[in-house]
């Protein structure tokens, strides 16, 4: 059995990506426990979701990542389809499960996957 090293390009804009959408969801988050949602239970709700979100994203983009070169939309779909399960799953039993409140954690999440897949393309080509 060979282990395969992970190439150095996808190493790096994995890296890259994470700190980019990072940055964007903390600006995010701060946004709307600052302007939309400001009591304390809402803030838990975005902080606990903008985490989950982080991690879901890097997964996500390291699939579509490293299906680059051979199917570029397939890895970008399975991403898709891995943050369309985490949203349900959020929905129905994550959101329950920590006592959260709904609102806030479903629409956050929400805008941080959007928000982080609109730069996801930038660095898949790095």
């Amino acid at each position: 059995m060979t282990v395969t090293a992970v190439p150095r390009g996808v190493a790096r804009s994995v890296l890259l990506f994470t700190i980019a959408q990072s940055v964007l969801i903390a600006l995010m988050a701060f946004v709307l426990m600052r302007f939309a949602w400001v009591d304390t239970a809402s803030a838990r709700a975005i902080q606990v979701s903008a985490w989950l979100a982080i991690g879901v994203q890097i997964v996500s983009f390291a699939i579509a990542r490293f299906m680059a070169r051979e199917q570029v939309l397939a890895g970008w779909g399975l991403g898709m389809l891995l943050r369309f399960a985490v949203v349900l799953f959020w929905a129905f039993v994550g959101i329950r499960a920590l006592d959260l409140t709904v609102t806030p954690a479903l629409m956050s999440l929400a805008l941080f996957f959007f928000v982080s897949t609109l730069i996801e393309p930038i660095f898949l080509n790095i």
